[in-house]
């Protein structure tokens, strides 16, 4: 047993906690234990530079004993002793953002930098998160490499086994056995380059190797029983000051690495934030998706009159702002309440200052505040401002919302600036759902500089405004950072270049949607009469789909229905009736675990996806082009289970059945390419 289970370092019993022991925070002579009724965290005091003594999955009656006598944290010289530790642990009452959680604030130093570390746990949560600061000044090289296997010594004995830690480690936990089945998933963004989103690495963990990732589950083979690890941080690919790995595995030891920041990016007078790290406990796939989905609903509420949507954005039929103005407007808002749709979007072009992408003047980003109009309303398209437009939006019950580019050169310098104009637009207009594009994160300055933009705007708006966060190009943040500020405006995709192909985009959120929030991405339909001939003979061309198809492939998460309305033929308006049905379920949908099911889309699937709330919730199922009208298809209900589904929107009938092995239900659709959305409820 590790030499530092039984030091007394302290003679105080220190201790916080939530009403009724939802959660918890206590420091008794060398221990400290986080945790609520679901998971336990406990740590060797060390000075304050904390040592995970075990883990506990309070549900499985399971408790691991770290096996490792390091400090979790690791940045330098093992034997380097931390000084002026200090615990705070503190109850963070709920906003409209987030639920109330219990913060534990550890701070200690080694040598000439100082160490926060910040951990939150709210209630009915298996999970734990700790967001890590640095301040000070440190010589330690934090982003070294890791040896190429290839170039180490072939193994004879056990010292040949040894491998040098040479990299900065944000977490870390070594247990016990060999036989731990591990996925590791990484993600891309930047989709306009990118149409493969989610990648999985699944390995039994042998010697010491790295692995690129934001998310890692593991789960011992012996009891079934594991964990997981994600890393708050871009998709690998952008992370600043990357390493080349997220993980680290050998045998039951699982490191998680990469800071995000480097030496020379910390400062004496104010501590940086590193990238932060979770870990949560769950028994088998699904318990752990559902602790992981569980902890990502924690970091944004999911409000039905801010953050629930059926948007419309003009900029799909590609005519850029050449369109934009008062009459134009006006008119995109008439067609679209005859749609159903709930926000219209001004894309680029409404404001006086031109952009790169205008149509009509070829702009620039540069020195945007040299112009201090560049963020007002165009007085000649716009000669009333927005109120002509936000007074009929207003009567036709569509909120009226805008397309912003903040002031990318010198590391966001201006965030100031930038927040003041969005507030300003809020308060004059109501305008609250900014879409926020051209975004590039190359330094920890430019991050920190746009979380105070971010930050500066939701206060002074009584966080009612929602972020569009577009993750269509350059360094952004990901799936996994900044998730606390809105939505992801996912991708864009254009009949025009022949790039939008309904299975595609279906494909994209599928596969996202086991990782992260389908609620959170905004997923396009587009024009299926625009450009048809383009397309010449392609199978899969969008014309071959129904247009209320379309729209059913974003309904799990966020609809983006990316055209101009007033181009579309008299037959798409028919398609409001499915819109209204579906803003009727919209929210409850949403508040379930999205995962999804059957096969992946591919155009010719049986595919789908489930949202669960407990004992019952929806279902999704889409025939692609596939030939057999009836199909088995896989799904998260437990085998054995008496199931009964009745039909919402789309075209199936109502029936009741046992779940078969792996939830497989005997689904029935006439048609290729249609749809059936069902609630479902689990007999008792």
């Amino acid at each position: 047993m590790m030499k530092y289970l039984y030091a007394i370092l302290f003679t105080f019993i220190a201790c916080a906690q939530g009403q009724a022991q939802d959660y918890y925070s206590r420091l008794e002579n060398d221990t400290l234990t986080i945790g609520n009724k679901l998971i336990e965290r406990k740590f060797i005091w060390n000075h304050g530079n904390l040592i995970t003594y075990s883990l506990a999955d309070k549900r499985a009656d399971q408790c691991w004993l770290n096996q490792n006598e390091s400090p979790d944290f690791h940045i330098v010289d093992g034997r380097v002793t931390a000084t002026n530790a200090s615990y705070q642990a503190t109850e963070v009452k709920e906003t409209v953002i987030h639920p109330a959680y219990l913060e534990t604030i550890v701070t200690f130093s080694l040598g000439n930098t100082a160490v926060k570390r910040v951990y939150r746990i709210y209630q009915d949560c298996p999970a734990i998160a700790c967001d890590t600061y640095l301040k000070g000044s440190s010589e330690a090289n934090w982003d070294g490499k890791t040896a190429n296997l290839a170039d180490m010594k072939n193994i004879e004995s056990t010292a040949d086994m040894q491998s040098k830690q040479v990299t900065a480690v944000l977490d870390q936990i070594k247990l016990q056995g060999f036989h731990w089945q591990t996925k590791i998933v990484e993600f891309q963004d930047v989709t306009d380059w990118n149409n493969n989103l989610v990648f999985e690495t699944n390995i039994i963990p042998y010697r010491k190797n790295s692995y690129r990732g934001n998310l890692l589950f593991a789960r011992n083979n012996e009891n079934g029983k594991g964990f997981f690890m994600l890393k708050e941080a871009p998709s690998s690919s952008v992370q600043l000051n990357y390493n080349g790995h997220d993980f680290i595995t050998a045998f039951g030891h699982f490191q998680m690495t990469g800071l995000g920041i480097s030496a020379k990016d910390i400062r004496n007078d104010e501590w940086r934030k590193a990238y932060g790290c979770v870990i949560g406990v769950g028994t088998n796939e699904l318990n752990q998706l559902l602790a992981l989905r569980t902890y990502q609903k924690h970091l944004r509420k999911l409000l039905p009159e801010r953050d629930e949507m059926v948007m419309m954005n003009t900029w799909g039929d590609r005519s850029q702002d050449s369109k934009v103005n008062e009459k134009f407007s006006l008119i995109e808002i008439e067609k679209a309440a005859r749609l159903g749709i709930t926000h219209f979007q001004i894309d680029d072009g409404w404001q006086i200052g031109k952009s790169p992408n205008s149509a009509v003047a070829k702009g620039s980003f540069k020195n945007i505040w040299d112009n201090p109009d560049y963020w007002k309303p165009d007085p000649q398209k716009y000669p009333n401002g927005f109120r002509p437009i936000i007074k009929r939006g207003k009567e036709l019950g569509i909120e009226i919302c805008l397309w912003f580019n903040p002031s990318v050169q010198h590391d966001y310098a201006d965030w100031e600036k930038d927040a003041q104009a969005l507030i300003s637009l809020y308060k004059q207009y109501g305008i609250r759902t900014f879409k926020i594009d051209g975004l590039a994160i190359p330094n920890k300055q430019s991050e920190i500089n746009l979380r105070q933009f971010f930050d500066r705007v939701l206060e002074a708006t009584d966080h009612q405004v929602v972020f569009n966060l577009d993750a269509t190009a350059g360094r952004r943040g990901g799936y996994h950072m900044f998730n606390e500020y809105g939505n992801i405006f996912l991708e864009n995709r254009y009949t025009d270049w022949t790039n939008y192909y309904p299975y595609w985009t279906l494909r994209n959120l599928w596969c996202l949607s086991k990782y992260v929030p389908a609620e959170k991405l905004q997923i396009e339909f587009l024009n299926k009469w625009r450009n048809a001939n383009k397309y010449k003979q392609d199978a899969f061309a969008p014309a071959n789909y129904s247009f209320d198809y379309l729209f059913a492939t974003t309904m799990a998460g966020q609809p983006l229905a990316w055209f101009e309305a007033s181009g579309l033929p008299e037959e798409a308006f028919s398609i409001s009736g499915l819109i209204d049905q579906y803003k009727k379920v919209q929210h409850d949908f949403h508040l379930g675990t999205i995962l999804p099911i059957g096969d992946e889309p591919s155009g010719r699937s049986w595919t789908g996806f489930q949202s669960i709330k407990e004992d019952r919730g929806y279902l999704i199922f889409y025939r692609e082009d596939n030939p057999n009208k009836t199909a088995f298809v896989q799904t998260w209900l437990p085998e054995g289970t008496q199931v009964k589904c009745v039909p919402i929107l789309g075209k199936g009938k109502a029936f009741s059945q046992l779940a078969g092995h792996k939830g497989t239900l005997k689904i029935t659709l006439a048609d290729k390419n249609s749809f059936v959305l069902y609630r479902y409820e689990i007999s008792k």
